[in-house]
């Protein structure tokens, strides 16, 4: 093999390393990015035209409303198991003292966030994604580019607006019926003698402080990152792609956001 030869199997292989390289951070620059241009149109007068508020609102609608049932089902579920076992059992270990900060740290900083974030991801973000992938696929948002309107502006930042909104509602919804769940499981039981006002003030009162800005930012960021994702998600499809390419990758993408969202705040908070 002469030098010339040599050179060009180093040169490919070096772009086979590169084009790898590149590929693995792409769709978090693109989050990223993304995620800036969202925040930077939000906060612009301008950018809420009529049919951008038209949009939001429609998809605040179906957010809210659709994952209304699911969420009071799931924080059902959760607080006749989650909370009534933590209850019963830290009483029978003579820690009923602690049952409130065992509750605020695990349920409402840790299980609430993810939960909601997945019911939101499940419910209505794989929806979002087929919907912005077909739009893509079908080359209707080069119709739009064509005709002077923006698909960024007209679809990603409404829906990942009213998507952080609703993690936010529905986050607050399900901590609150999980707990009153509980108690009423255990007061049935006859675990809990005192009201339920006096049974979620403990649990609050031994929330620590960094939990009053975490608990509202994990539910914030967490519906922000899978309504972005689950919009860019749509753009980034190609040709090739369809529902059962589309969905199995936005979803674990959705999942890793969630996961990381509530890992870094977890980081942050934890390092104040």
């Amino acid at each position: 093999m002469n030098l010339p030869e040599r050179f060009t199997l180093i040169h490919r292989g070096l772009a086979v390393l590169g084009r790898f390289t590149r590929a693995q951070p792409r769709f978090f620059l693109l989050m990223v990015g993304g995620g800036w241009g969202v925040f930077c149109e939000a906060v612009r007068p301008s950018s809420w035209r009529r049919t951008v508020r038209i949009e939001f609102w429609r998809s605040l609608r179906q957010l809210i409303g659709g994952g209304f049932v699911s969420t009071v089902v799931v924080a059902f579920i959760t607080g006749l198991g989650l909370v009534s076992q933590a209850v019963y059992w830290l009483g029978f270990a003579g820690l009923a003292q602690k049952t409130g900060g065992i509750l605020s740290s695990v349920l409402l900083r840790e299980i609430a966030p993810v939960l909601v974030g997945v019911i939101l991801l499940g419910r209505s973000g794989m929806l979002m994604l087929a919907d912005m992938g077909n739009l893509t696929t079908q080359g209707r948002l080069n119709t739009l580019n064509g005709m002077g309107i923006d698909p960024f502006l007209v679809f990603v930042v409404p829906r990942s607006i009213a998507m952080t909104l609703s993690a936010f509602t529905l986050g607050i919804l399900f901590s609150v019926i999980a707990l009153t769940m509980g108690y009423v499981a255990c007061w049935v039981e006859g675990i809990v003698t005192v009201s339920v006002w006096s049974f979620i003030f403990e649990v609050i009162n031994s929330m620590q402080p960094g939990d009053y800005i975490g608990i509202p930012l994990k539910f914030f960021m967490s519906g922000f990152a899978v309504g972005l994702c689950c919009c860019l998600s749509g753009l980034d499809v190609t040709a090739e792609d369809n529902l059962t390419t589309m969905l199995p990758r936005g979803f674990s993408r959705g999942m890793m956001s969630i996961l990381a969202i509530n890992v870094l705040v977890d980081i942050i908070l934890g390092s104040v």
